[in-house]
């Protein structure tokens, strides 16, 4: 299976979105890529509540969860709508942070709402509170497709190992990690942390990334780190997309999961024990 990672720099505004990553779809598909995965919060990159509220909706009015479906049916592809920001009905007002498996006839076939939230302080000029405006999901996603088990994530929850060991013993042979990385906290940890999960597992990571500065219509804007990267079972980086918008295309052989898991089976290798 040929996969592609679309890297793209979000604005807030959802139809300019829209139309970016159709066009990246349409020329990925025309490559011969069957799996199309997008950054998380493809929809919208915004740090204004008020600019959310405005323009985020709930799922089943979601203008790019709509337009992606019908374009991964017209191209036939397997899709990872990385993550949307969408209203969640919630009473306290916070949003979802979701993402999509979308089959090649439109359908969804798995969604999983993030369940870290990134509530911190990167350098005194850039906090992170998360958990105030979205609210966490509670449940880890295996999916099934014809290229393999696919165990879903968002950003965030890349530091928490546990999540991955459980997706994997699950029976995920590829992990998907959109994400919006902070640059900080990118350039010390992103590449490192995804070779870790792939050891650990001896699966796929596949992690499509937001990259650079984000255009705001209000508020202040963000900037990303990019650098969407493909991780092989053994831990090799099979791809790094850099900082540039653009496609990355990799050839994903499944039988390198088996090949890793039986070389270092750890995943069968768990003990119980006591303390601390």
């Amino acid at each position: 299976m040929r996969a592609a990672l679309l890297q793209i720099t979000s604005s807030d505004d959802p139809a300019e979105n829209i139309d970016v990553l159709r066009a990246m779809m349409r020329e990925a598909a025309g490559k011969g890529a069957g799996f199309v995965l997008t950054p998380e919060v493809s929809n919208v990159v915004s740090l204004s509540k008020t600019h959310q509220k405005a323009v985020l909706r709930p799922e089943a009015e979601d203008p790019m969860l709509e337009a992606l479906r019908r374009e991964a049916a017209a191209l036939g592809v397997w899709l990872l709508i990385g993550s949307l920001a969408l209203q969640s009905g919630d009473a306290d007002g916070r949003f979802a942070n979701r993402s999509f498996l979308i089959g090649p006839g439109g359908g969804i076939v798995a969604r999983y709402d993030k369940i870290h939230m990134f509530d911190v302080q990167v350098t005194p000029e850039e906090t992170f509170r998360e958990s105030e405006g979205y609210r966490p999901g509670d449940r880890a996603v295996v999916a099934e497709t014809p290229f393999g088990k696919v165990g879903m994530s968002i950003c965030y929850d890349l530091r928490f190992a546990h999540l991955y060991r459980r997706l994997a013993q699950a029976g995920a042979e590829i992990l998907t990690v959109p994400a919006a990385f902070s640059p900080v906290t990118g350039a010390a940890h992103w590449e490192v942390l995804l070779r870790a999960r792939a050891i650990e597992t001896g699966c796929f990571v596949l992690a499509p990334a937001q990259t650079g500065r984000h255009a705001a219509s209000r508020g202040p804007g963000r900037r990303t780190y990019g650098h969407s990267m493909v991780v092989a079972p053994w831990g090799e980086v099979l791809a790094d997309a850099g900082e540039e918008t653009g496609i990355t295309y990799v050839d994903l052989e499944r039988s390198k999961v088996a090949e890793a898991r039986g070389k270092l089976p750890s995943l069968r290798h768990d003990r119980q024990f006591g303390g601390p």
